[in-house]
């Protein structure tokens, strides 16, 4: 055996999550609970587990960062051609888990996922540091590659065929998702794995909230 784990564990106790908690909006909900992991020690709160299904029917899940929240949904941004943006080709589908241990909460989203605009994406790629655009244009994200070499190259040349610009254009195959949700479920960890969710369940056009077991 190379681990034993069955000693490993914690007992949640900071708070507790009742119906009367809940905003009747899940969005409004989840900006409470970020505004409050923001406040805390929690690194990176808008990190997420993006969990895909691509047409091998093989899950795959990553980590990225949430960069807009708004009623109709939760908004990322990748390369088109990587294995995310092949997955949503083949089923437009995914799932986001944000787990901020800190505050000892937990947030799950399931819904469709569709690219924003072009000019979306344009102004959010533009508003980045302009190394970010570089190395975003220059990585062919998730390709194999010999090494790390040639990519370095491909980053010199773009600095020195930009060095007197201030943004780089969009590529082509970069832009932003949105996820628009028909299930979200706010988790509040409890004492004795006695644990609170409460979960939002689209329902022709309106929030269901229901309280789940443990």
């Amino acid at each position: 055996m190379l681990l034993n784990l069955k000693d490993l564990r914690e007992d949640y106790n900071l708070d507790q999550l009742t119906m009367e908690d809940t905003d009747p909006s899940p969005f409004i909900q989840f900006q409470s609970w970020f505004d409050v992991a923001q406040q805390s020690p929690v690194n990176e709160p808008n990190a997420m587990t993006l969990a895909t299904v691509g047409a091998d029917q093989r899950p795959k899940a990553r980590i990225v960062l949430l960069k807009q929240v708004d009623d109709q949904g939760f908004v990322f941004f990748t390369n088109y051609d990587s294995q995310k943006g092949q997955d949503i080709a083949a089923n437009p589908f995914a799932s986001l888990v944000f787990f901020w241990d800190v505050i000892q909460r937990q947030v799950r989203v399931e819904g469709r996922v569709e690219k924003i605009s072009e000019a979306e994406s344009k102004a959010y790629f533009q508003s980045r540091p302009k190394g970010s655009q570089i190395g975003a244009t220059a990585s062919p994200q998730s390709q194999v590659i010999s090494g790390r070499e040639g990519l370095k190259n491909q980053v010199s040349a773009l600095e020195d065929q930009y060095k007197n610009e201030e943004t780089l254009p969009l590529p082509g195959n970069w832009g932003g998702y949105r996820l628009m949700p028909d299930n979200i479920e706010f988790w509040q960890g409890r004492s004795s794995r006695l644990h609170d969710r409460i979960r939002y369940r689209l329902v022709e056009g309106e929030w269901l909230r229901e309280r789940l077991a443990p």
